[in-house]
């Protein structure tokens, strides 16, 4: 069996360093030639001393700190002799990106994930997505690039359809079923959520993820941006793409036929087997995680979602139907609005409502959906827009 060489974006993150878990798991199978970081040099340099990339990128300091940090790594490790190329800035992501390698991991967080994206496309790897962001934004110019089956999907609703998908043909899908663990404030009506606090939102039920990610869970946006998500990876109308409440994530996500069929994929609520899966394709690797003890007994729920305290997910519904540069704005009017949540300059409530007031002033045919200039131009300008909303 070859070994498979593999690229990690933002390798010092959740995903990243979890994939790196998966790698070490399976040293038989894998071999890093590229890694990329964000501030956490230390950290970066420890990954580059264990598993010898050949590149390491960073998005923050400076060539000669992140030099010196891998050559005392590699000395407190007991390595000599390793010296890996280096490059430092804020296009660091998308050089390593673009190097020539199997599979690239991209677990950046946001829409700075774009660039880096279409550099793994282009190079001819396969992508393993875990940066929902690049696709949602970028959705034309992702989907031009990218050639049948080369985005493989990390998020662990995408692995789930992706898998169930697998049952039937194309043709055969009614309906495919995002599901939704309803975040910390499952149950909770829209005056109750006014009041919440960015400690509250950062407490998830099943997963440690980073802030934005976590808070997006609250407010359901990430949910949103996985409906719009589920469009542009399967091809599938966004109005033949629902989410549903399941609070215990076990069921992950689903795929209802035509026949009447429902086919779902079922696991702990982590993210190992994704990741693993992502860069293994379509092949399985052994032993990633612990399955379902079918021994213990357990309920499983589902509830409908609240729409009006959690309005999210139908906005993006509509943003996803239209297309264009409207995801894009839906994604950068989140961004500014959880940075100012947290910031102690607006409510809870206020990121979506920001959200939809945002959507709502833009006009599509101001920006070029099929370029990558277009496409952040919109960005830009939504993120403008948000501040000047929110008043930051």
């Amino acid at each position: 069996m070859s070994v498979t060489r593999v690229t990690l974006l933002g390798s010092t993150g959740s995903i990243g360093t979890q994939g790196l878990q998966v790698i070490a798991a399976h040293p038989e199978r894998f071999e890093v030639t590229a890694l990329s970081g964000g501030a956490n040099v230390r950290l970066l340099a420890q990954q580059a001393a264990r598993f010898r990339p050949s590149l390491v990128g960073a998005a923050q300091g400076s060539r000669e700190e992140l030099t010196a940090a891998i050559a005392a790594a590699a000395e407190a490790a007991g390595l000599t002799g390793y010296a890996p190329e280096v490059v430092v800035g804020k296009e660091a992501a998308t050089e390593v990106a673009g190097a020539p390698t199997d599979v690239v991991l991209n677990g950046i967080t946001g829409a700075i994930g774009l660039r880096p994206t279409l550099a793994a496309l282009r190079s001819g790897a396969r992508l393993a997505l875990a940066n929902k962001e690049s696709l949602i934004i970028g959705g034309p110019v992702v989907r031009e690039v990218a050639t049948p089956g080369q985005i493989v999907p990390v998020d662990s609703e995408h692995s789930a359809i992706a898998q169930a998908l697998r049952s039937g043909r194309a043709t055969e899908v009614r309906k495919l079923v995002v599901t939704a663990s309803g975040g910390p404030f499952r149950g909770m009506d829209r005056a109750g959520l006014h009041e919440v606090t960015p400690e509250a939102a950062l407490k998830h039920p099943n997963f440690a993820m980073g802030r934005v990610i976590t808070t997006n869970s609250a407010t359901l946006v990430n949910k949103g941006l996985e409906l719009i998500e589920a469009h542009l990876l399967f091809d599938v109308p966004m109005d033949r793409i629902e989410a549903v409440v399941h609070p215990q994530q076990i069921i992950h996500s689903m795929v209802e036929f035509h026949d009447g069929a429902v086919i779902a994929q079922l696991g702990l609520p982590t993210m190992l087997a994704p990741i693993a899966l992502g860069l293994s394709w379509p092949e399985r690797l052994t032993d990633v995680e612990t399955p379902v003890d079918w021994t213990q007994a357990q309920d499983w729920r589902f509830e409908p979602l609240d729409d009006e305290a959690f309005p999210a997910v139908r906005l993006a519904q509509e943003v996803g139907a239209a297309g264009g540069t409207h995801p894009a704005v839906y994604n950068a009017a989140n961004e500014v609005g959880v940075d100012a949540f947290h910031d102690g300059a607006c409510r809870f409530t206020a990121i979506v409502d920001t959200i939809a007031e945002v959507v709502e002033r833009h006009d599509g045919a101001a920006f070029d959906a099929m370029t990558v200039e277009g496409v952040l131009a919109a960005d830009a300008w939504a993120r403008a827009e948000a501040a000047a909303v929110l008043g930051v």
